[in-house]
């Protein structure tokens, strides 16, 4: 890695409004919170934005945020009340929105702007932590409805400029995502998934962790794991940023929400 590039992320980022219901959790995320609280740490500089590629945005092409003051969108139900009045007031980054646009449609991927789209919780949830202050801007990239690892890694190789541009690229999603699932009988699944995972992104060559993750359906337990692969392809884009790059695992808890093997990644640096 350039020493004058940002690693990517890939993260998982928890359920719903965690950050805002600590009281009615108590000790759930910590080890979740304390590993997104160390980015900063390990980033040692603050980015001149932050592009989040959120698994809560799916369009039929590429979309990407460009509201300089991005509303909030509330997309979880059944928590307190509290949680939906909650505020991440980061701005937005036309700029940069119209930059993400113009390098993904010089790689062939078509796009759109999109000024009304708000911040969902794929975004403001882990992005709290991060940068608690709400001081740095974030942009949103959509997924493609379709779901192609292919094109989502093609989307990452477009991107990578944005690295030595002093943008941060953050795939937010979760390595384990199976809601009828999120108990017990997902232990043996995301144990399986995960497992693969650290095998896939720290262990293989760049090349053989490329054709796996175009191939992530054939992994152990994948439709265990991911029934709909929403919250797995925000790692493609990660990882096609950084394509030729190390992987380092940077949060890894065997016991989440009692029972979950969930991971989160850093390529780069």
């Amino acid at each position: 890695m350039h020493r004058d590039q940002f690693p990517t992320y890939f993260i998982s980022h928890g359920g719903g409004p965690w950050p805002w219901m600590k009281s009615e959790m108590p000790g759930v995320y910590d080890q979740l919170e304390a590993a997104l609280r160390d980015m900063p740490h390990q980033l040692g500089v603050t980015p001149a934005a932050v592009l989040v590629v959120t698994a809560h945005w799916e369009e039929q092409e590429f979309s990407v945020s460009s509201h300089p003051n991005p509303p909030m969108i509330y997309d979880f139900g059944g928590f307190p009340e509290h949680t939906y009045r909650i505020r991440y007031d980061a701005p937005g980054s036309p700029k940069l929105a119209r930059r993400v646009q113009e390098l993904l449609q010089t790689a062939g991927l078509a796009s759109r702007l999109d000024d009304q789209r708000g911040f969902d919780h794929g975004t403001f949830t882990p992005l709290f932590p991060i940068y608690p202050t709400a001081d740095v801007p974030i942009v949103q990239l959509s997924l493609q409805r379709d779901f192609d690892p292919a094109t989502h890694l093609a989307a990452g190789r477009a991107l990578a400029p944005l690295r030595r541009e002093g943008i941060l690229i953050i795939g937010s999603g979760l390595s384990y995502h199976n809601l009828r699932q999120f108990g017990p009988h997902g232990a043996a699944p995301s144990r399986a998934f995960d497992q693969w995972l650290h095998q896939t992104l720290v262990d293989a060559t760049p090349r053989e962790r490329t054709a796996h993750l175009i191939a992530w359906a054939q992994a152990p337990a994948a439709r265990l794991a991911h029934p709909r692969e929403d919250h797995l392809m925000p790692l493609m884009v990660a990882v096609g940023a950084a394509e030729d790059e190390t992987a380092h695992v940077v949060y890894h808890e065997d016991a989440f929400m009692d029972a979950l093997t969930v991971s989160s990644f850093r390529f780069g640096m």
